[in-house]
């Protein structure tokens, strides 16, 4: 029994991260030729690169929840898992703020704030399972070079992503 509480826990909580996933890939749908337009410092990735870089973290960062899940449910970790909910309510908005609305100001506002929540929630994570915190690793670098790219990008186009 134990086996398969672990299993749909896992299942639940990668489903979950990639769900979020779609939730900014909606908003993302015509972010390729809108990043295209955008004058890019040299060392921003090309547009390909985003989804795949961003499936692998949301698996992580699934792997990661689902480890600290286990050690007892809601109950055991709920204000952690709490803030992990919230910090990936906040990766999906950011998309939404970048892409639809284009507004470079309030992108990079939120993806800072996204930055700090994903911070906090590694290091609870590394203090009840040290595992759990590298899996955020990538993620938080990732989401910090997010933040300066954005900084870059707003101020590279004001025409686009406001002054």
């Amino acid at each position: 029994m134990k086996v398969w509480r672990d299993a749909l826990g896992l299942a639940g909580w990668v489903l979950l991260c990639l769900a979020a996933g779609v939730v900014g890939g909606l908003a993302s749908a015509g972010a390729g030729a809108f990043y295209g337009e955008l004058e890019r410092p040299g060392w921003a990735p090309p547009a390909g690169i985003f989804g795949p870089v961003w499936t692998v973290l949301y698996l992580l960062m699934g792997l990661a929840a689902w480890r600290i899940w286990r050690v007892g449910g809601f109950g055991a970790a709920r204000g952690l898992l709490v803030l992990f909910l919230v910090q990936l309510a906040a990766n999906a908005l950011w998309s939404w703020i970048f892409f639809v609305w284009r507004s470079g100001f309030w992108a990079l506002v939120e993806v800072v704030l996204l930055w700090g929540l994903v911070g906090a929630t590694l290091v609870g994570f590394w203090r009840i399972r040290r595992v759990a915190g590298l899996l955020l690793l990538p993620y938080f670098a990732w989401v910090g070079f997010a933040a300066v790219l954005t900084f870059s990008l707003w101020r590279r186009n004001p025409a686009l992503l406001g002054g």
